[in-house]
């Protein structure tokens, strides 16, 4: 029982190296977008030492366009701009609360720091909910939790890219089924 756990160990962390970095959405146009970002705390082995995963949602097609996992600093904030895809960082008008790391890492002229009762950082909340939900080691009080930080970003994102992938299915299949909309 013992040899087959470290097997299945082995298998679980040669396959976090390979999981991609970067996040892949549906081609989007030139014009005005609307993000939505948020971060959430989880841990990797104890309770000290907490991993910020920061996102950004777009608000219409809910798909997540950007992700990184760090500390919570305005250098992670810039991170997570940086992993949007280009299209996003031209284009996009971004939402966020009110944290401190979000201003200087964002333009000035695209980004609304707001309140949860405006509602337009909803989508990118809900999410964080369904993130909680489906990976069971961001769990607030879980017996389930990574103790290697390359597992815990896999696993992360694992689930943006099958999410991400979902979303682009669904969509195809809408179309399929009303090609006057396509």
């Amino acid at each position: 029982m013992e040899r087959s756990k470290d097997c299945i160990q082995r298998y679980v962390n040669s396959q976090s190296k390979t999981v991609s970095k970067e996040v892949k959405v549906t081609k989007k146009a030139k014009k005005p977008l609307t993000v939505q970002m948020d971060e959430l705390w989880s841990f990797v082995d104890n309770k000290g030492n907490k991993q910020w995963v920061w996102l950004a949602l777009d608000a219409q097609t809910r798909e997540i366009v950007g992700l990184y996992i760090g500390d919570r600093s305005a250098e992670s904030a810039k991170k997570l701009w940086k992993s949007m895809p280009a299209v996003y960082r031209q284009c996009a008008f971004i939402y966020t609360d009110y944290h401190s790391g979000y201003p200087p890492a964002l333009p000035s002229k695209r980004h609304r720091a707001v309140g949860k009762e405006s509602g337009l950082t909803n989508y990118i909340e809900r999410f964080n909910c369904t993130l909680r939900q489906r990976v069971s080691r961001l769990v607030r009080k879980s017996l389930s939790f990574s103790k290697k930080l390359d597992n815990h970003v896999a696993a992360i994102w694992n689930f943006v890219h099958h999410y991400n992938q979902q979303l682009r299915l669904k969509q195809e299949h809408i179309a399929s089924f009303s090609p006057a909309l396509s």
